[in-house]
């Protein structure tokens, strides 16, 4: 059967730091098609970067930076005041820490997207998404922004020429706004692995999702997202790879101003 479309399937990965484990990658890298990698501000170190950007290679999935505020104890989900300059100087510092690792695994680094507060901040804030735009804009190799689409994100990359990739989350639980259910409320993360595929393929076919109060809204995406600490995140993952699959819609990666992914490794 010819595929009706493709989307491409993101996750969170190698957000665990030292021996302290956090989330599914190993087991979830087969069933995705793009990688965000922790840069060690809000998860993540050398070892664990390393290793995440290596597991991307040999299943030939896309590497990206998952950049987030400096704050491992509140693992980036904290709001942080940070000034125009340290946003955007943080965001490339760890563009480039995670650029070196993929370098050497003989990869390129393809996306960026913001994590946790800093994510969510630059949605809503023109400030905040400008800096972040900038951090992702100096960065020696050319690399795509991944955002939610009505943010102020797409306007910001858009106002410079920094390709985006609109971002949906069939994970999540949103608002009639298009913004997702704050994680602090009940039933903000999906675990219903049913439930979870039937969004993606709602989102991936038509681009649009049902909210909290039963609406229906408009969120047109090229990506989708599973995030790596999710409970049951390959489990989920699964389910979605198999509704998409049952609909004739295809996984790829996301495309990129670095090219194609790598295929798989030995």
């Amino acid at each position: 059967m010819a595929l009706a479309r493709s989307v491409d399937l993101n996750s969170d990965m190698g957000e665990s730091f030292g021996p302290y484990q956090m989330g599914e990658t190993a087991s979830l890298m087969p069933l995705v098609t793009s990688a965000n990698i922790a840069c060690g501000f809000h998860a993540g170190d050398p070892r664990t970067m390393r290793a995440t950007v290596e597991l991307a290679r040999r299943h030939g999935v896309g590497v990206g930076a998952h950049v987030g505020y400096p704050d491992l104890v509140g693992f980036g989900r904290r709001a942080i005041e940070a000034g125009d300059e340290e946003i955007s100087t943080d965001v490339l510092y760890q563009i480039g820490a995670l650029a070196a690792f993929a370098q050497a695994a003989g990869v390129p680094l393809r996306h960026v997207k913001a994590h946790g507060a800093l994510y969510t901040q630059a949605e809503r804030e023109w400030r905040v998404a400008a800096a972040l735009v900038e951090g992702v804009r100096r960065a020696p190799q050319p690399l795509t922004l991944v955002a939610s689409p009505t943010s102020q994100m797409v306007r910001a990359a858009s106002g410079c020429g920094l390709p985006v990739i609109r971002e949906a989350f069939c994970d999540r639980a949103y608002r009639a706004d298009g913004t997702l259910v704050p994680r602090s409320q009940p039933g903000s993360v999906l675990t219903d692995g049913e439930q979870v595929a039937e969004r993606a393929v709602r989102l991936a076919a038509a681009g649009e999702v049902v909210a909290e109060d039963g609406s229906v809204i408009a969120v047109p995406c090229d990506t989708l997202c599973i995030h790596g600490d999710t409970p049951g995140a390959t489990r989920l993952a699964a389910a979605v790879r198999a509704a998409l699959a049952a609909h004739g819609i295809g996984c790829q990666a996301m495309p990129s101003p670095a090219g194609p992914p790598p295929p798989p490794g030995p």
